[in-house]
C-alpha cells in the first residue's frame, strides 16, 4: 500500500535538509526564505535490518525494503493564508498525504535568520497550525454551503453532516485542529472527502545544532511543554545528518559511534511514521528477493495479499506462515517445518508483524 508524508514547516528550519536526508532524491536547499518555485517529491526506504537477515540464509538476487512517498513543501509564513510568502500555495501538494512531518528550527544560526526574528518553536508550532486552520476553514465553510441547499430540501442525511460540520467549523474558527473537534469517531467520515490538513497525525521534528543531537535543549522542552505527552517528538541534528548520508555503509557506523548515536534520527523518524499511521511489515522470500510490505495492523491474510497484488486477494487459497524469529533461530523453512512452527492460516488470519508469507490463490 502507498504510504505518505509531507513535511511542513516555517522557512529556514531545515526542513528540506531532512528531506535529503532522508530520500533519494536530492533538493535544493538555500538560506534565502521563499526562494524555492515548487514542492520536492521522494521516495524513503524503510529501515528494517530483518530483511538483511533473513536474506543471510536465503541469498536473494536482491533485497527490497518498504517505501514511504514524502513531498517538501515550501517554507510557510505568518500571513501565508492571506498570501504571505509562497508556502501556502503549495498546501495542495500535501492534502493527500497520510500523516505530517512538522520540522521546529531548534537552533541559532545567526547566518540563517529566522523570519520571525527570533528562534522560538513553540512560537512557529502556533503559527503553523494557524495557516493550517485557516484552510481547513475554508474548506469546511464551502462544504456548508453546498450541505445548506440539500438540507433545505429535506435531505435527513445532509441536515446531519451540516450540524457536525458546524461543529468542525467552531473548533477551527477557536483555533483548534480538526483532529481533536468534539464530534464521535464515526462522524469524522463526513469531512473525509475534504482532506483536512488539521485532520492528519502529526510527528514534530525538532532541528537541533549537533551539540544537542543526543539531549536536545532548551527549545525541544518548550516544544514538548506545548504539546500532549503522547505526542511523537524526534529530535534531529538536520546538519549531522546530512554529514552521515554521504557517508557508505562502513563510514557510517564510525561516524555514529564517534557522535555518540546508535543510528540515524531519520531512521527513529520513519519508525515514528509507522508508528502514527498504525503500519507494520510482513515479508516474502525467495531466490529472486527478500522483500518488505507495509500493511496497516490488523489487515487479514488475503488483506495484506491484495497490497502485493490485486490478484492474490481475489483468489486467496491459504497463505503459508513462518514467524521471522522461528525462521533466523532455525535458519530454514524446512527446519522450520520440522520444528512443528510452520503454519498454514486461512481468510480470517490477522498478518503479523514480520511475519514471512508465501500466498497460494487461484483466478
Amino acid at each position: 500500500m502507498a504510504t505518505n508524508c509531507g513535511i511542513i514547516g516555517l522557512a529556514n528550519t531545515g526542513k528540506t535538509t531532512i528531506f535529503n536526508c532522508m530520500s533519494n532524491t536530492k533538493a535544493e536547499s538555500s538560506a534565502y526564505a521563499f526562494s524555492a518555485t515548487k514542492s520536492n517529491k521522494g521516495i524513503i526506504d524503510v529501515p528494517d535490518p530483518r530483511l538483511y537477515e533473513i536474506d543471510k540464509f536465503i541469498h536473494s538476487t536482491k533485497v527490497v525494503p518498504a517505501t514511504v512517498e514524502i513531498v517538501d513543501v515550501p517554507g510557510l509564513a505568518k500571513g501565508s493564508s492571506q498570501g504571505e510568502g509562497v508556502g501556502n500555495k503549495f498546501l495542495a501538494d500535501i492534502q493527500q498525504t497520510d500523516a505530517l512531518i512538522h520540522v521546529l528550527r531548534c537552533f541559532d544560526d545567526e547566518s540563517l535568520p529566522h523570519i520571525e526574528g527570533s528562534i522560538d518553536p513553540a512560537r512557529d508550532l502556533e503559527i503553523v497550525d494557524f495557516e493550517l486552520q485557516v484552510r481547513d476553514l475554508d474548506l469546511v465553510e464551502r462544504k456548508i454551503v453546498r450541505t445548506k441547499k440539500l438540507a433545505g430540501t429535506g435531505d435527513a442525511k445532509a441536515k446531519k453532516e451540516l450540524q457536525i460540520l458546524e461543529i468542525y467549523k467552531n473548533h477551527l474558527e477557536n483555533f483548534g485542529n480538526a483532529r481533536t473537534a468534539p464530534v464521535e469517531d464515526e462522524d469524522r467520515s463526513v469531512v473525509h472527502d475534504l482532506q483536512l490538513l488539521t485532520e492528519k497525525p502529526v510527528i514534530y521534528v525538532c532541528n537541533v545544532d549537533d551539540a544537542s543531537a543526543i539531549t536536545g535543549n532548551d527549545y525541544v522542552e518548550q516544544v514538548k511543554k506545548v504539546l500532549d505527552e503522547n505526542t511523537d517528538v524526534i529530535v534531529i541534528a538536520g546538519e549531522l545528518e546530512a554529514e552521515i548520508a554521504e557517508l557508505n555503509k562502513e563510514d557510517r557506523v564510525d561516524f555514529l559511534t564517534d557522535a555518540g548515536l546508535k543510528e540515524p534520527g531519520v531512521d527513529k523518524l520513519i519508525r515514528a511514521a509507522y508508528h502514527t499511521l498504525n503500519l507494520q511489515s510482513f515479508f516474502t522470500a525467495g531466490p529472486k528477493e527478500v522483500k518488505a510490505w507495509t500493511i496497516r495492523k490488523g489487515m487479514t491474510a488475503p488483506e495484506a495479499s491484495g497490497v502485493i497484488h490485486s490478484d492474490l486477494e481475489r483468489g486467496f487459497i491459504r497463505a503459508e506462515v513462518m514467524k521471522y524469529q522461528d525462521f533466523i533461530a532455525l535458519g530454514s523453512e524446512q527446519a522450520v517445518k520440522a520444528a512443528g512452527k510452520f503454519h498454514v492460516e486461512g481468510k480470517h488470519y490477522v498478518v503479523e508483524d514480520g511475519d514471512i508469507m508465501h500466498i497460494r490463490f487461484n483466478v
